[in-house]
């Protein structure tokens, strides 16, 4: 699904125009995406839905497959996870 695809079917099923359901989908991303790039650690919980947190990742050595002379480092940095709620879980088991 892309986000066009939701976008239409928030639409049809809130009986909004396209531009205030653009509004309202783009709403939650940029809410989402603010909590996340917060320095707090702070979580976003979709009751039913899941979990999105930010999870480190250390600095690591990475080298090219067997080439140990071409070791590079990789500095620690964020990525987001997501952790599936127990309804969605059991939907997609």
């Amino acid at each position: 699904m892309t986000k066009s695809q939701l976008i239409a079917i928030v639409a049809k099923k809130s009986h909004l125009t396209k531009k205030a359901a653009t509004e309202a989908v783009e709403t939650v991303f940029e809410e989402i995406t603010r909590v996340l790039t917060k320095k707090k650690g702070e979580k976003v919980v979709v009751s039913g839905f899941g979990t999105f947190y930010v999870g480190k990742v250390k600095d690591k050595h990475v080298e090219p497959f067997g080439k140990k002379d071409q070791r590079t480092l990789v500095k620690g940095h964020g990525v987001v996870n997501f952790r599936a709620g127990k309804p969605l879980r059991r939907e997609v088991w």
